[in-house]
């Protein structure tokens, strides 16, 4: 679930539908810009800061997806 919210972030952001989770943010152009406006949207949309260290260290869909749900299952109840 994490991993379609996160793919469809960034098909919105890239304007491009064809991005795949192990497509890499830097090989599709990804830039300064668009990783600000991603961040933003992780937060507004799933609730979750994911840092920029952590978006250069894990640049696929799939790498930050499991992030986030690793934040997630640390913030638990």
């Amino acid at each position: 679930m994490t991993a379609e919210s996160v793919r469809a972030i960034w098909c919105r952001e890239f304007r491009r539908d064809d991005i795949s989770v192990d497509d890499d943010f830097f090989a599709l152009g990804g830039q300064s810009l668009v990783m600000v406006r991603i961040q933003g949207a992780y937060l507004e949309e799933l609730g979750v800061e994911v840092p920029m260290d952590q978006m250069f260290l894990r640049p696929t869909v799939a790498a930050i997806s499991a992030y986030i749900e690793s934040q997630a299952a640390t913030t638990a109840p």
